[in-house]
């Protein structure tokens, strides 16, 4: 969520994988406690929210003191789960290009991208330490607290990912090449400082030099996508203006602590639980036995698991594991080629984002201020109009399959797989339902889906063992702190873009293109298919959302048909060759070489495309459930 994709803790044939810290996942003595802590917040986090909405439904009694407990404990989750995430090497990064390089050269890269890592961090440090302070004189309403309780959670992550980064950095780099990075970072430094007055006067070309140069050449050498929204708005406001870093600490923490960002562990727990209780496998057999003898009967069924498995876990990486393992052994037996069934799996996967309980939807919603019952409501529908653009695909490609072999599946077998599916099944249909006729929050539904997944899969699908059960809850504390950082680092970033007082510029640009909120749409679509290649899905919603938006409003758009939009086209990009990383994980969870899957995507995407074009150029498809 990824997405991350949220849930991506991928190393997809060496193309994008984390900063390489540490290469196993046994963690040092002292970095334990705070994976025990941060396992302890998740259950903190997941009962308090249960007992909020026990006491708010059935008592009708709002517990104002749990919602701030739950921020609280919901922001030194998100900490330490970034720097539990630096250990474990999940943080997103592109390394196409760094994987380009000789030996060498890379090593020395690789240094590089450990210095500027540690040297935003020591950067902004100071500024956290003092932002703390200064939320001292803030208490909370109910429980009376001074904010910097809460607040203090940014410096000590900080801190504990600047020693992870020392540490490994002495570990897996050249001595030389860590010195030579240092100076080289140093003197880039000492060279913006002392320009600084001439730098002043540039105005918005800063923007270019700072936010999007230095950025993208921290993207291109391998850091780690968070750090390099953090090196742009950092860079940027140090060299460029007088405003003090600890305004990208409170920008950092406005965009990472609201409350409806609490379902994203939330759901990322219950993508967790799904795939350790078999409850996607059921899904999948169920499908399986009630489509598999008809014509592109297998392809149907990856598709449908696909729509209806991203409904419970909402990550597409989740989703691609759950499925693929459990169908492409009998799409082989019938004769399916591994590159057309990873094809189909990857721009399924993509189809499928737009499912509640969609982490990217959330995250949007939040961002851009858009409703997510909305979101969820029109999700739903967008999806469906994707899917069949497949579906039909699917079908003409199936046009000569070989059927003689295939068997219709006996009824008792299909009633029998569709009993062991059926409370799975209901998980999506409820969540939808709550959430879009605004019965719950996504919070909530998040939380009450947990524990209904838990109880199912206890009683049905085996369980889950304590031990189990306690990885879960450290590897949702990782992937979370993942995304939720990224999250905190482009809003800094964006706020920082938008102070430039660049966005009127662009907006009058954008609102004057040729052909009205029609060019605009066509724009949007190019754009964000390319930020979905390079930056992966998520940052690149988070960057351009609060800049596109407002610009979107103008034109008359609707907020939630824009977000649809986006979203699709987001998706088109990650899973687009050669750069775009959700195709390598794909390529890597369905075991088909890249260059083998890469002329059997086209089509697909090419399906998708045309679906987005009609969603983006018929709004009534999105409003009309709205």
């Amino acid at each position: 969520m990824t997405e991350l994709i949220a849930g991506t803790s991928a190393d997809a044939d060496g193309a994008y994988k984390g900063t390489v810290l540490h290469d196993t996942r046994s963690s040092p003595l002292w970095l334990k406690p705070l994976e025990a802590v941060s396992a302890l917040l998740m259950v903190v986090i997941t009962v308090l929210l249960l007992v909020g909405v026990v006491s708010r439904y059935v008592f009708n009694q709002s517990l104002v003191w749990s919602d701030e407990v739950v921020s609280i404990s919901f922001i030194w989750l998100t900490m330490l789960g970034a720097a539990i995430a630096v250990h474990r090497n999940e943080h997103l990064r592109l390394g196409l290009f760094v994987d380009l390089l000789p030996p060498r050269l890379r090593e020395f890269v690789h240094a590089f991208a450990l210095v500027a890592i540690a040297a935003v961090l020591l950067a902004l440090i100071g500024p956290a330490i003092d932002y703390a302070k200064d939320e001292w004189f803030i208490h909370t309403p109910a429980l009376d607290l001074p904010n910097s309780f809460r607040v203090s959670s940014i410096g000590f992550g900080f801190a504990v990912m600047l020693a992870l980064v020392v540490l490994y950095a002495g570990r897996s780099a050249r001595k030389a090449d860590l010195a030579l990075a240092v100076l080289l970072v140093a003197v880039v430094a000492g060279l913006c400082w002392h320009f600084s007055p001439q730098l002043m006067k540039l105005g918005a070309a800063n923007i270019g030099f700072f936010l999007i140069g230095f950025a993208a050449i921290c993207l291109v050498a391998g850091v780690p996508i968070a750090f390099c929204f953090g090196v742009g708005a950092v860079c940027y406001l140090a060299f460029t203006t007088h405003v003090p870093l600890t305004v990208v600490i409170g920008r950092m923490d406005e965009g990472m602590s609201s409350l409806v960002l609490v379902s994203v562990p939330i759901f990322v727990l219950l993508g967790c639980i799904l795939d350790a209780t078999g409850m996607g496998k059921a899904i999948v057999d169920f499908l399986g036995s009630l489509l598999g003898h008809v014509k592109a009967g297998m392809s149907y069924v990856l598709l449908g698991s696909l729509f209806i498995v991203s409904g419970i876990s909402g990550s597409k990486v989740s989703d691609m594991a759950t499925v693929a393992p459990a169908l492409f052994p009998e799409m082989k037996r019938r004769g399916h080629k591994p590159r057309e069934m990873v094809a189909l799996l990857a721009t399924g996967a993509a189809m499928a984002d737009t499912v509640p309980p969609s982490i990217v939807l959330i995250v949007l919603g939040a961002v851009a201020g858009v409703s997510i019952a909305g979101l969820f409501q029109a999700g739903f529908v967008i999806a469906m109009v994707l899917l069949a653009v497949l579906l039909v695909l699917a079908r003409w490609k199936a046009r000569n399959e070989d059927m003689h072999d295939a068997k219709r599946a006996p009824l008792s077998l299909v009633r029998r797989f569709l009993l062991i599916a059926a409370p799975a099944l209901v998980l999506p249909f409820l969540i939808r339902a709550a959430v879009g006729e605004g019965v719950a929050t996504a919070t909530e539904v998040s939380t009450v889906a947990v524990v209904y997944a838990l109880f199912v899969g206890q009683v049905m699908y085996g369980g889950i063992g304590l031990r189990k059960f306690y990885d879960m809850l450290v590897e949702t504390a990782a992937l979370s702190g993942v995304v939720l950082l990224v999250l905190g680092s482009a809003s800094a970033m964006a706020w920082s873009i938008t102070q430039s007082g660049v966005v009127q510029q662009l907006s009058t640009v954008m609102t004057s293109l040729p052909g009205g909120w029609v060019g605009f749409m066509a724009v949007t679509i190019v754009v964000f298919v390319a930020l979905g290649c390079l930056l992966e899905g998520l940052p690149a919603v988070l960057l351009l959302a609060p800049i596109m938006f407002p610009i979107a409003h103008k034109l008359g758009i609707n907020d939630v048909h824009y977000a649809m939009v986006i979203v699709c086209a987001m998706n088109i990009g990650l899973m687009m060759p050669p750069i775009g990383v959700g195709f390598y994980i794909a390529c890597r969870i369905g075991g088909a070489p890249p260059d083998e899957v890469i002329g059997a995507i086209w089509p697909y995407l090419v399906a998708l495309l045309v679906g987005v074009l009609i969603i983006a150029a018929v709004p009534g498809i999105t409003t009309m459930v709205l």
